[in-house]
C-alpha cells in the first residue's frame, strides 16, 4: 500500500501561515495509503476534470455545451450583465475548474448577445479578502477586463422586499440590468442547508449583507432559514433582473460536468438529487468510522477542511444522519453552538455530542477567518507550529482556539501526541485529495470492509427516505450521472 493522491497544495494567503512552512504533509506520515473512492462506492460518475491529462479544456467545452439551452434573448449590446461567483467554488479540485467556467459564462453571453458590459461580482463570507485572492490567482481580473471585484457581506446593502419583508442584499451584487447565478453543487455545509434548496442559498448568503447572512446562521437556525435565500431568489427585485444559472456539477472524485437553466429550481432539483444520491453515500460511509485521527491539512478554514469531497464540519456531525429531515438540530452548527455554552455536552438532549468517533485533531495546516473555536473546544487538537498557533492568537474570529489547544513542534510530534491519546492508529486526512482519501492502512481496511453494506443501506433505505421528504423522484433521479444525462440529466 501507499499514497496515490497528492494533498491540494498550499497556499499564500492572508488568511494562512506561508506555504513555506507546511513541511510534512498528513499524507507523509507513516503507514498511510490511499483508497480509491470508486473502490468505496462503484457507481460514482466518471469525471470530466480532474482527466488523464489534467486538460482544462474539458470544462469549457462542457460550460459551452450547457449553455447551448440556454435562453439569453433578454441580454441586449447596450445592457449591464453581472456573473454572481461564491468564495467556495475556487476551492473544488483546486479552483481551476470553476474560474473555467466564469471565463466561459463570459465569453459565450459576450459571442451569443453582443454585450460587451459583463462584470464579476464573487461574494465571500467572513473572510472579506478572499475572493480578491482568488481574482488575481486566476486572472479573472484580466478576463474580465478589470471589471472583477470581490464583494463582502459588509459592502453597501440594497433593500429587498420579500414574501417575510424587506432583507438586504450587495449593492454590487444587483447594480446590473441582469444577473447570472454562477455557483456550484458540493454539498458543502449540509450540516445548515440539510441539502434543501442547495442551488438557492448563495442568495441568502453570498449576495446579501451580514445582516441578512445572520438571520440563515443565527436567527432561524438550520433549515429553517432556507426560506430567507428563496423569498430573496423569489422577490420581484431579483426576478426582474435573473437571466439563468450557470452550476460546476460536482461530486466526491472530481467535476461530474455543466448545467444551466433558465429555471433554477428545475437546476435545484437535480443539484439536490446529486447531493443525496454521491455526497450522502459518502457521508454516511465516513459516519461509519468507529474512530480515527482527524488530521487538517488543505487551504481552508478549518471547518473547510476537504476528505472524500467532504468538508470536516460535515465530519464532526456524521454520527447522526445530516441527510435525514426528521433528525433534530446537527451536532455542529454556529445555531447549535449557542446549546452548549460551558458545558461538555449540548443543553438540550435533542442536540447530540460532536462525532465521538474523532478521538483527536492533528491541525497540521490550515487557515483563518471563520469562527473555529468550537472544533478546539469539543475534539482534543494538536496545532503544528507557533506561527500557526499565533495566526490563530491574533485572529478576532478565533481568540480563544488556542486556549483549547496545545502546539507541537512538527507533524510528527504532533501525530505521536495524538496516538498517545486518541488510543487509536485510524487516521484520515483532510487534505482536499481528489478521487480518493488519504487514510491510514487500519482505516483503508475498515472503509473497504463495510462500504459494502453502507451502498446498500443507502441504495435500499436512505435514499428512498430522503427523496420522499424532499419530494422528488427517485427513478428520475438515479439518472444521473449516466451517458444519456450529461448536461441537464
Amino acid at each position: 500500500m501507499s499514497v496515490l493522491f497528492s494533498p491540494a497544495e498550499p497556499r499564500e494567503s492572508q488568511y494562512g501561515i506561508n506555504p513555506s512552512l507546511v513541511k510534512k504533509r498528513g499524507a507523509d506520515l507513516e503507514n498511510m495509503t490511499s483508497v480509491l473512492l470508486k473502490d468505496l462506492i462503484p457507481d460514482l460518475p466518471d469525471v470530466i476534470y480532474p482527466n488523464k491529462n489534467n486538460d482544462i479544456s474539458a470544462v469549457k467545452i462542457a460550460t459551452e455545451k450547457a449553455l447551448e439551452s440556454v435562453d439569453m434573448s433578454m441580454i441586449k449590446p447596450n445592457h449591464t450583465v453581472n456573473i454572481l461567483a461564491s468564495h467556495h467554488g475556487f476551492t473544488l479540485v483546486g479552483g481551476l475548474p470553476y474560474a473555467e467556467m466564469l471565463k466561459t459564462i463570459k465569453d459565450v453571453v459576450e459571442r451569443k448577445t453582443g454585450c460587451k458590459n459583463i462584470r464579476l461580482r464573487a461574494g465571500v463570507g467572513l473572510r472579506f479578502r478572499e475572493t480578491e485572492e482568488y481574482i488575481r490567482r486566476f486572472g479573472l481580473d484580466k478576463h474580465f477586463n478589470n471589471k472583477a471585484i470581490g464583494i463582502a457581506p459588509i459592502d453597501e446593502g440594497i433593500p429587498i422586499e420579500t414574501m417575510i419583508g424587506t432583507l438586504y442584499g450587495l449593492r454590487r451584487a444587483y447594480d446590473a440590468d441582469w444577473i447570472i447565478h454562477a455557483h456550484n453543487s458540493d454539498v458543502r455545509e449540509v450540516h445548515f442547508h440539510r441539502q434543501v434548496d442547495r442551488a438557492v442559498k448563495p442568495f441568502g448568503m453570498s449576495y446579501a449583507r451580514i445582516e441578512t447572512r445572520s438571520t440563515y446562521h443565527q436567527n432561524m437556525g438550520p433549515r429553517a432559514s432556507n426560506f430567507v435565500a428563496r423569498a430573496i431568489f423569489d422577490s420581484k427585485f431579483v426576478q426582474e433582473k435573473y437571466a439563468f444559472s450557470c452550476f460546476l456539477m460536482v461530486v466526491p472524485n472530481g467535476i461530474m460536468t455543466v448545467d444551466a437553466d433558465n429555471d433554477l429550481y428545475a437546476l435545484n432539483e437535480r443539484v439536490t438529487a446529486t447531493g443525496c444520491r454521491y455526497y450522502g453515500k459518502m457521508m454516511t460511509l465516513l459516519g461509519a468510522i468507529d474512530e480515527c485521527i482527524a488530521v487538517l491539512d488543505f487551504p481552508c478554514p478549518v471547518p473547510y477542511v476537504f476528505s472524500g469531497g467532504i468538508i470536516y464540519a460535515n465530519f464532526a456531525g456524521a454520527n447522526i444522519d445530516l441527510y435525514d429531515l426528521d433528525n433534530p438540530l446537527p451536532p455542529y452548527t454556529w445555531y447549535t453552538e449557542a446549546f452548549y455554552g460551558k458545558r461538555s455536552r449540548p443543553l438540550v438532549d435533542e442536540v447530540v455530542p460532536v462525532n465521538p468517533a474523532i478521538k483527536a485533531c492533528v491541525h497540521n495546516y490550515a487557515w483563518t477567518g471563520y469562527p473555529s473555536s468550537f472544533f478546539a473546544e469539543h475534539i482534543p487538537t494538536i496545532v503544528v507550529g507557533n506561527e500557526q498557533a499565533n495566526l490563530f492568537n491574533k485572529d478576532p474570529q478565533n481568540t480563544t482556539y488556542m486556549k483549547h489547544a496545545v502546539v507541537a513542534e512538527n507533524t510528527d510530534v504532533a501525530i505521536d501526541f495524538a496516538f498517545k491519546i486518541a488510543k487509536t492508529d485510524k487516521i484520515i486526512v483532510f487534505d482536499g485529495a481528489v478521487g480518493g482519501i488519504n487514510v491510514s492502512e487500519s482505516l483503508a481496511n475498515h472503509l473497504l470492509k463495510v462500504a459494502p453494506s453502507i451502498n446498500e443501506k443507502v441504495e435500499q433505505e436512505l435514499l428512498p427516505k430522503w427523496f420522499s421528504q424532499r419530494g422528488l423522484d427517485l427513478r428520475k433521479a438515479l439518472l444521473i450521472g449516466s451517458k444519456e444525462a450529461a448536461v441537464n440529466y
